[in-house]
C-alpha cells in the first residue's frame, strides 16, 4: 500500500473576485480575524499526515511564499520586546517541507497541476483548493486517504448543494443514479463544470477536495486546449474515468466557499466566534445587530 504523502495546492488564479483588495496581494492572503486562507489549507493538510506539500504560484503569488518563510528581523524585534505569544505565532508558519513552483500561463487548473508532477513523481497524492475551508471533527483530506487506503482508487470530496448554486460548482453525475448518504462511498459516471440549474444532473457538487493517482499526469500530457485556451481539471478527471473508478465521497464536514464574498464573511464570522480574542464581543455584536434588524 502506497501512503498518501504529499499534496498540491495550487494558488496561481488572480482572484478577480475580490478586486481590489487582490490588486497588490494575493486573495489566498486575505485573513479571516487574524489567519490567511491559505494557511487553514496548510495546516487541514498536515493534519491528515501530508508530509510534503507543493504550492503552485504565478509571477504575481511571491508573498505566499514569503508568509511561509521565516522573518528573522521581525523575530528578532519580537523576541526584544519579550511577546513571546507573538513570535510563537510567526514561528508556527515557517514552514520546511513547503516547496513553489510556478505556473507561467494562467491555463487552468490541469495545467496548474502538471507542474507539479516532477514533485510527485510515480505516487497518489491530495489536491487541496484554497478557496474552500472544512469544518468537521476530521479533516477532509483525511477522510479522503482513508477511502484510498482502503479501496486504491482516486476520489473526490462530494457535498449536496441546493439547487440554486450547482451551477457555481463541478457537479457528479452519479452512476445509477444514487443519491449520497450517510458517508457511502459512489462511483462517479462523468463531472459536468458549472452546469446550468435546468441542467445538472444532480446537485452533488465537488467540494475542493481529491486524492488522485499518478496517471493523472499522462492524462494532462495528452490534452488539448478547451475554447478559452484553458486545460480543465474536470476533463481530465473525466477522461481518467474512463480507463479506472473514480469515486465521491460524501465528506463530513461543514464547508465555506470563500472563493465568493459572502462565503468569506461568513467563514469570518464563524471562526470569529471560536477565536479567544473576539468571540464574546462579537457574539454580543451578532446578539444586538440581529435585534436591530428585526
Amino acid at each position: 500500500m502506497t501512503k498518501i504523502k504529499k499534496a498540491v495546492i495550487p494558488v496561481a488564479g488572480y482572484g478577480t473576485g475580490f478586486l481590489p483588495a487582490t490588486k497588490a496581494q494575493p486573495k489566498e492572503l486575505l485573513p479571516i480575524v487574524d489567519k490567511p486562507i491559505i494557511q487553514f489549507t496548510v495546516e487541514e493538510a498536515i493534519a491528515s499526515g501530508i508530509e510534503e506539500i507543493v504550492i503552485i504560484t504565478g509571477r504575481h503569488k511571491r508573498p505566499v511564499e514569503d508568509h511561509f518563510d521565516s522573518n528573522p528581523e521581525l523575530e528578532e524585534n519580537l523576541m526584544r520586546k519579550n511577546k513571546e505569544d507573538l513570535l510563537a505565532k510567526v514561528q508556527e508558519t515557517t514552514m520546511t517541507d513547503l516547496f513553489f513552483v510556478r505556473q507561467p500561463y494562467p491555463l487552468g487548473l490541469a495545467d496548474a497541476l502538471r507542474y507539479a508532477k516532477p514533485f510527485i513523481g510515480d505516487e497518489p497524492f491530495a489536491l487541496l483548493l484554497a478557496d474552500n475551508i472544512f469544518e468537521g471533527e476530521e479533516p477532509v483530506t483525511k477522510q479522503l486517504i482513508d477511502v484510498y487506503s482502503e479501496h486504491e482508487v482516486s476520489v473526490i470530496a462530494a457535498l449536496e448543494e441546493t439547487k440554486d448554486k450547482v451551477d457555481q460548482y463541478g457537479i457528479i453525475a452519479l452512476q445509477e443514479d444514487a443519491p449520497l448518504g450517510d458517508g457511502t462511498l459512489y462511483p462517479i459516471d462523468s463531472l459536468i463544470e458549472k452546469p446550468q440549474q435546468d441542467q445538472a444532473p444532480s446537485n452533488i457538487a465537488v467540494a475542493g477536495r481529491y486524492i488522485l493517482t499518478p496517471d493523472i499526469f499522462d492524462v494532462i500530457d495528452r490534452m488539448t486546449p478547451n475554447k478559452q485556451g484553458k486545460y480543465d481539471l474536470t476533463e481530465a478527471i473525466n477522461t481518467l474515468n474512463k480507463t479506472q473508478r473514480v469515486f465521491a465521497k460524501e465528506i463530513q464536514a461543514d464547508r465555506f466557499d470563500v472563493g465568493n464574498k459572502l462565503g468569506f464573511m461568513e467563514m469570518a464570522i464563524h471562526y470569529g466566534l471560536s477565536h479567544p480574542e473576539t468571540d464574546t464581543e462579537l457574539r454580543s455584536y451578532i446578539i444586538n445587530l440581529a435585534e436591530q434588524l428585526d
